[in-house]
């Protein structure tokens, strides 16, 4: 006669069941690079003056060249691209050299390197929220800019359009540099020196596609070319910032 067992031995005693990955655990992933996310918004809330400084450099940049070139319609036109361009990349180096080097004073940055959330993800909602403070400011205020150059309203929704494209580019391989620059003297230095050569492509292509809606040449070709540069950027540069202020803080 078979022996009858206790409920508790036949529950120990069957096979376990395949364990999967429950609702909460595959939103977790993202759920730390949103609470990264949304603390930067709040710290750059707090700090007013350095985000507007940024949008002040951009309108006061992209404002003198149309005075030192003189009202010439056609000339203004045909540089309005390249200098919208230019002064974008300019006003987002000027925060971008504290996207890490602050929480690295205050200790931030070692508890993000002790969470269980990957630090690429982290990584990245830093880069969103500096974008949202910087690249999204930039996106509103080069409209109002680009009337100074006298740009149609096709070639403002162009310029509009490339820069929604071009600027996370412009974060994601500024945060880079910033990881790979942190803590050294004279970091500010060293990542302009990296960043602007990086970024000549995206200005190439994102000053085009203007000066293309311009002539009447269609600036599909462009905007697929910033798309392309986009996306390796976002899947590949959080990986590497990771890796960098691994390095950094060792």
């Amino acid at each position: 006669m078979a022996a009858v067992l206790p409920p508790t031995v036949r529950a120990a005693a069957a096979p376990a069941a395949p364990v999967l990955p429950t609702a909460s655990a595959r939103t977790g992933l993202l759920r730390g690079a949103a609470t990264v996310f949304t603390r930067d918004l709040r710290v750059s809330a707090r700090r007013r003056a350095d985000t507007l400084a940024a949008l002040a450099f951009f309108a006061m940049v992209s404002s003198l060249f149309p005075l030192g070139i003189g009202p010439e319609p056609q000339a203004l036109r045909a540089m309005a691209g390249g200098v919208l361009w230019i002064a974008a990349l300019l006003a987002s180096l000027l925060a971008m050299a504290r996207l890490f080097s602050d929480d690295h004073a205050d200790g931030t940055l070692e508890q993000l390197l002790l969470s269980p959330h990957p630090l690429p993800l982290l990584v990245l909602g830093k880069v969103a929220a500096h974008w949202v403070v910087g690249g999204g400011l930039l996106l509103l205020a080069a409209p109002l800019v680009a009337l100074q150059y006298g740009l149609t309203a096709p070639a403002m929704a162009t310029l509009c359009a490339a820069l929604l494209l071009g600027s996370p580019v412009l974060s994601l391989v500024g945060a880079l540099a910033a990881a790979l620059t942190l803590g050294l003297r004279g970091g500010a230095w060293l990542l302009a020196l990296l960043v602007l050569p990086l970024c000549v492509p995206v200005l190439v292509f994102g000053a085009g596609a203007v000066e293309s809606q311009i002539a009447g040449l269609g600036m599909e070709a462009h905007l697929s070319i910033l798309m392309a540069l986009l996306l390796p950027t976002a899947a590949l540069s959080p990986w590497a910032c990771a890796v960098a202020l691994r390095i950094a803080l060792e």
